[in-house]
């Protein structure tokens, strides 16, 4: 019995096979280039195959058996392709945030800084580390393209799908950007907090896979309608977990240190709810620690104390509790697939518990 929704049609496994295989025939033209390539493909094939949960693959995958589309390895290789857009995103995010690890390793940014200074090259470490990020990033980008086109399904099937494809990768990159602005304007009305939710992870998470898996398998509009009714919300949940997580997550289970979010001065619903209930002088200790990268382990748990007293962490626990169920409830509608149904459901608990 599958222990994850993520591991139904044992597609875990197999989306990380084909990334593997992918990765295998990406080597040698690296190596072709020069043996100074062989950093850059170690250090790719390590972040993609060591660690990630794979849901962005799995939302895509059951958007395809839902709307009736047969299990195959060519659909596997296709939404195997939104891992190295997922790739490219944490990459570029890190070096944005400054983060120091990623899934409980050194960030990518952070490893080729450690490269520089270990060999004792020239120039600033930190500067080489961050340019050999960005390649990398783009580099996941351009491969997720070459993923998709060679996965195997037919020309008019990924036609379909690339209008689904496109509208997704420009909205990653409009929420980060937005992300990015909110920190530096110190927005922290929770409009503003809720957009970035939706664009920087929300959407990309959820609704848009399930309609890139949807839109493979030529479904109609009224179950796109559907996934949409199921997907938005639930990327809302998913990141306002996120959110929970990055203040009071177990470091062990999150891969980064306890408090990053506050330190890293994330403006998120959890934040803007906080503010909106805290008393004055709550509100000039979070405006004071928030974005501190030196946040000591007292000033992280004055903050968490803060936040939950304000009844910020109760309130968007029960944001994550209503937007779960309004997920649940748009997938009652009969041109679903029975099983994909059921996997979805289970994944809704999975993916807002964090139990994947």
């Amino acid at each position: 019995m599958a222990t994850s929704p993520l591991d139904c049609a044992d597609l875990r496994r197999r989306v990380s096979r084909a990334a593997e295989a992918f990765l295998a025939r990406q080597r040698p033209r690296l190596l072709a280039v020069g043996p100074d390539l062989r950093p850059l493909a170690d250090e790719i094939s390590a972040f993609l195959l060591d660690g990630g949960k794979r849901l962005r693959p799995a939302f895509a995958y059951w958007g395809w058996r839902g709307a009736g589309g047969a299990d195959c390895a060519e659909v596997v290789n296709a939404v195997t392709a939104l891992e190295f857009v997922q790739a490219c995103a944490l990459v570029h995010d890190d070096v944005m945030d400054g983060s120091d690890t990623r899934r409980g390793h050194p960030a990518m940014h952070r490893r080729f800084e450690a490269l520089h200074r270990e060999s004792g090259w020239r120039g600033d470490a930190a500067a080489f580390g961050t340019a050999v990020a960005i390649l990398v990033g783009d580099t996941c980008l351009i491969w997720a393209d070459e993923m998709l086109n060679t996965s195997g399904l037919p020309a008019e099937a990924l036609l379909r799908a690339q209008p689904v494809y496109d509208e997704m990768r420009t909205e990653i990159m409009a929420g980060q950007y937005l992300d990015v602005l909110t920190q530096a304007t110190g927005d922290h009305s929770l409009e503003r907090a809720m957009t970035v939710a939706r664009y920087k992870s929300a959407k990309y998470t959820i609704e848009r896979p399930l309609h890139f898996g949807a839109a493979l398998a030529g479904a109609p509009p009224e179950l796109t309608a559907a996934y949409s009714g199921y997907g938005l919300p639930l990327g809302e949940a998913f990141q306002l977990r996120d959110d929970v997580l990055g203040v009071f997550g177990d470091p062990a289970e999150t891969g980064k240190p306890a408090g990053d979010d506050l330190r890293e001065g994330k403006r998120t619903v959890l934040i803007a709810k906080t503010l909106e209930r805290a008393t004055p002088a709550q509100a000039a200790l979070v405006e004071r620690h928030l974005g501190d990268p030196h946040l000591s382990p007292d000033g992280v748990a004055a903050m968490r104390d803060v936040i939950t007293s304000s009844g910020a962490l109760a309130e968007t626990e029960k944001i994550i509790e209503e937007l779960t169920a309004q997920a649940l409830s748009a997938l009652q509608v009969e041109i679903l697939d029975p099983e994909a149904a059921d996997v979805l459901r289970d994944l809704a608990i999975a993916a807002t518990s964090r139990r994947v």
